[in-house]
């Protein structure tokens, strides 16, 4: 059970293809971006969508199976953990959230 503190599951459809950046030692790094839909009902039975997005990140064998076989508007089940960090730009602190992805299923492209 302590594997499961840092877990992180979505199930959504990708906004574009995959970003994949090639390392020196041929390591590959694939970026996507990734929504999330939910819908429900207000109070006043007006029906609201709410799409959320998610940067995903994946490296090695992950990052080539989105490289091969993922594009835009693939839908897909993303298995990983939330990683946080920070980084200066133009002397600003800036700080970024994203799922590092160790599993992907792959569902129906976008109806």
């Amino acid at each position: 059970m302590s594997n499961m503190r840092n877990h992180v599951q979505l199930i959504g459809h990708l906004g574009a293809d995959p970003e994949i950046k090639e390392f020196n030692e041929g390591k590959k790094l694939a970026r996507i971006s990734m929504a999330t839909n939910e819908s429900y009902r207000k109070q006043s039975g007006e029906r609201v969508n709410d799409t959320q997005w998610h940067n995903v990140v994946a490296w090695g064998p992950q990052a080539e199976f989105l490289e091969k076989y993922v594009q835009k508007g693939q839908g897909l089940v993303v298995n990983g953990k939330l990683s946080s960090r920070s980084y200066e730009k133009d002397g600003e602190k800036r700080y970024s959230t994203e799922i590092v992805a160790n599993e992907f299923f792959l569902t129906g492209p976008k109806e």
